[in-house]
């Protein structure tokens, strides 16, 4: 059975930083383009990073550019979002997902589907 589990989330204070993780069972993360996506509440679910599965090409979404980094760590299966310099607008829920996707098709679009694999998100909450 395929699971992803996201992990890190919390309180913060603004200019606070945290590191999200995305770790895996029953699938081999290194195959897909793993995206972080947020959803805060009354909004639009929205891709924030994407990393692709060979040459780790990445996107970030203008709100987050220079503030969050995306990585992975084939070894443990594991991708992260290394969150910078938080904001209270970054508060959401925060989702990896997991496809065969382009990784600006995967992050700007709405090609990820529930048939891909998808985390049960992780609450991040940016506030003094």
């Amino acid at each position: 059975q395929v699971q992803l589990a996201e992990s890190g989330g919390g309180l913060v204070q603004p200019g606070g930083s945290l590191r999200l993780s995305c770790a895996a069972s029953g699938v081999t993360l290194a195959y897909y383009a793993i995206g972080w996506f947020r959803q805060a509440p009354g909004k639009e679910r929205e891709g924030v990073s994407c990393i692709s599965s060979v040459v780790d090409r990445t996107y970030y979404a203008d709100s987050v550019k220079g503030r969050f980094t995306i990585s992975r760590d084939n070894a443990k299966n594991t991708v992260y979002l290394q969150m910078n310099s938080l904001e209270p607008e970054d508060t959401a829920v925060y989702y990896c997902a997991a496809g065969a996707y382009p990784v600006q098709a995967m992050c700007a679009t709405t090609i990820v589907s529930d048939k891909d694999y998808w985390g049960k998100g992780t609450l991040v909450t940016v506030s003094s």
